[in-house]
């Protein structure tokens, strides 16, 4: 597999000028861009290249955007950026659950997706000053922040670094209560309106992965939001 710089950002955009507006924009804000109209070929250099992230059309001509984003989630867990013209709440709600680690709705500024792309890619590097994983719940929950690493029982968990983000700002103060709306700016590290009931999408996908306790590990607190059940260990 060739290894390209580092911050490339694959583009999968069927529409021509939106593409290359994409591209330069991204270009300008110091990535490397890879462009493709084809969901097909998106696939194809996904594995013959290495992208720090994905930015997807759901609208492609050859494929439906769906099946791109759940191989590209299955295969490299490259983070994905989806791009749509499908406004629907329901739309949105199912390309997070699906995998995808921020939306942007078309029409769209370009400005607007470079920021999105640089949060995400933030998220995914991880970069915390912790000395070390910090354990709750008697050893059974570990966020190691500078690996950017969660285990439950000993196991590692297969997080998106939007998942990761939401355990580590909930771990951050365990007990206390967070809104949606904080969860957003903690998360996506900027306002994002309209974003606030996706977050539930995340919490769903993150118990699941919890297994049978995570309800218990992710709390909902009615009529504010959510909070870490876990106490963390001395």
């Amino acid at each position: 597999m060739e290894t390209l710089a580092a911050g490339t950002v694959l583009v999968v955009e069927d529409e021509r000028e939106i593409r290359e507006l994409l591209r330069r924009y991204l270009e300008r804000a110091g990535f490397a861009v890879l462009t493709t109209g084809s969901g097909a070929q998106a696939l194809q250099m996904l594995d013959e290249h290495t992208a720090d992230l994905l930015v997807l059309d759901l609208g492609l001509p050859d494929i439906d955007g769906t099946d791109v984003l759940r191989a590209a989630r299955a295969g490299s867990g490259v983070p994905v950026v989806v791009l749509t013209a499908r406004s629907e709440v329901v739309d949105r709600i199912r390309g997070l659950e699906l995998g995808a680690d921020d939306y942007v709705t078309k029409p769209f500024s370009p400005t607007e997706v470079v920021l999105r792309v640089q949060a995400v890619l933030h998220r995914t590097r991880g970069g915390s000053d912790a000395s070390g994983p910090s354990s709750f719940g008697a050893g059974r929950l570990r966020v190691d922040e500078a690996r950017h690493e969660v285990s439950w029982d000993g196991a590692t968990l297969d997080l998106t670094p939007t998942e990761f983000g939401l355990l580590a700002a909930l771990a951050a103060m365990p007990g206390r209560a967070y809104s949606r709306y904080e969860l957003v700016n903690r998360v996506r590290g900027y306002e994002f309106a309209g974003y606030e009931r996706s977050i539930d999408s995340h919490v769903k996908n993150l118990r699941h992965k919890l297994g049978t306790d995570g309800a218990a590990v992710v709390e909902t607190v009615h009529g504010v939001g959510y909070r870490l059940g876990l106490r963390r260990d001395r």
